[in-house]
């Protein structure tokens, strides 16, 4: 299949993948497992460069890394809610109004007519789950139960939240804010912890304070286990979304763990997020389903940004929040005995949208067609049936801002931004980097390589005219969402 010259895929395009998606229906239908690391940096795993310099050795990701593929330049968008929006629709988020992390005030997370990944598989029989942070709505017909979950253990928004009932100086390390000591719920109610299953109404479980964050992990993962046992005993075939907690701030080990590594709160999350992975891939095996498993392990997000909790971006540049290489490259690995090729290293271009698309090929789903779907087919890429990804750039969205466009192997910054707390600075002139000779993006070589705004401007014109056909829906729009024409209103599977 020929390198994809473009980013967002036509109607016409769309259609031509699900003709060839749906013949893999009548094959057996794989088991899929998706670890989703919460604020990775590059930098962190052994397998990366990290791991012992890090302060903690990672020999359960490291190993799933040499029984599969492992990717250097796998791209994410700036922040938590627009990656996992992509990630689960296949579209940029700022199509979908999923653009920045919600603050509140708004109808948050995505509209009931996106489809997910959930609702894909679904439909072709398999069994879902998720547990941990959803982040893409906390209103309770937006939870994952209504997204095409059949279960689901965790959190609606984010962890940062765990501080809040914690801001008690009798409990806590954090202290007291403003003009009366302690937490008062009735300024701000807590986040909670839910339970849920498809068709009932989620359950309110506990409330997410600094003691529930430190157990998420072995909660989440007890949960998908016991998930992975009863279908593999059962034979249905299964779709487990696992987002783990770690290493998203306040960055606080399991009280099992700390201490463990002798080298701190952030070194003891690290080993203790190494051995939950490892507690899956391990329930895996033990059930008998490792060849008829694909498993994928990556983060979300480029490294936290703020003290103490930093992160590590390994040889680039930035944080989270950015169109910097720090934010948008994070950890990928995707094993499949027998499939994927083990011990394979790749520097081409994937990008979190095309999970949705290659996933749905693996399960035998056709892609929806009445909405631009900006992720590509990976899949003969990623079984080693070609050396070259299927996509070559991609726009970089920070928030609702175009704050970069990468093309093969060069960045060209519209808008310049180091870490999430800097202030964004509109360019005068593009900033052209070239990734392979400048890692750090210190060097603006656009004088001696002015061409690559030309690819650079087509993949912008491309997307824009994308926009005037499917107006992207606006942050805040409530349910029940109709888009103009020429979408038309989907019915869920």
């Amino acid at each position: 299949m020929p390198k994809s010259k473009s980013i967002w895929v036509p109607l016409a395009s769309v259609v031509a993948i699900t003709i060839t998606i749906a013949p893999a229906a009548a094959q057996q239908k794989p088991n899929i497992v998706v670890m989703l690391a919460d604020n990775l940096g590059y930098g962190e795993l052994g397998v990366y460069g990290g791991g012992i310099l890090r302060g903690a050795p990672t020999p359960r990701i490291d190993a799933l890394a040499s029984e599969g593929m492992r990717l250097l330049n796998f791209n994410v968008e700036a922040q938590c809610t627009p990656s996992r929006s992509a990630l689960l629709t296949g579209r940029f988020a700022i199509r979908s109004g999923t653009y920045e992390v919600p603050i509140g005030g708004t109808p948050d997370g995505l509209t009931q007519w996106e489809i997910t990944t959930a609702e894909l598989l679904s439909g072709r029989g398999y069994a879902t789950g998720m547990w941990g942070k959803w982040h893409l709505g906390s209103a309770e017909d937006r939870m994952p139960t209504n997204q095409g979950f059949d279960e689901w253990y965790g959190i609606p928004r984010t962890y940062d939240e765990a501080m809040w009932p914690s801001l008690d100086e009798t409990k806590s390390m954090w202290p007291s804010v403003g003009n009366r000591q302690g937490w008062n719920a009735k300024v701000v109610h807590p986040e909670h912890i839910y339970e849920a299953r498809k068709g009932d109404q989620p359950r309110q479980v506990a409330v997410l304070d600094v003691d529930h964050r430190r157990t998420m992990d072995a909660e989440i993962t007890s949960r998908a286990v016991e998930f992975i046992k009863r279908n593999a005993s059962s034979g249905k075939p299964f779709y487990a979304y696992v987002p783990f907690a770690h290493v998203h701030m306040p960055t606080l080990p399991n009280l099992e763990f700390a201490g463990r590594t002798g080298n701190g709160d952030w070194a003891d999350c690290l080993a203790e997020m190494d051995y939950r992975t490892g507690q899956i891939l391990d329930a895996i095996k033990q059930a008998g389903i490792e060849n008829d498993t694909l498993v994928i392990f990556a983060s979300d997000n480029g490294p936290e940004a703020t003290n103490p909790w930093e992160g590590d971006n390994g040889p680039w540049r930035g944080t989270y929040f950015t169109a910097m290489e720090g934010s948008l490259r994070a950890p990928f690995i995707i094993r499949w005995p027998g499939k994927v090729p083990a011990g394979r290293i790749s520097n081409e271009i994937v990008h979190i949208v095309d999970i949705f698309t290659t996933l749905a090929r693996v399960g035998g789903a056709e892609v929806p067609t009445d909405r631009p779907i900006d992720g590509v087919d990976q899949l003969d890429f990623f079984l080693g049936k070609q050396e070259a990804s299927n996509r070559e750039g991609f726009p970089a969205y920070v928030a609702d801002r175009l704050s970069a466009v990468k093309w093969r192997n060069w960045k060209v910054h519209l808008i310049w931004q180091e870490t999430m707390y800097a202030t964004p600075q509109k360019l005068a002139l593009p900033r052209i980097i070239n990734l392979l000779t400048d890692r750090k993006e210190e060097r603006d070589v656009g004088a001696q390589n002015s061409w690559v705004a030309d690819p650079a401007v087509r993949i912008i014109g491309e997307l824009e005219a994308s926009f005037k056909r499917y107006p992207p829906i606006k942050l805040g729009t409530p349910d029940p969402y109709t888009p103009p024409e020429p979408g038309l209103m989907r019915t869920r599977p």
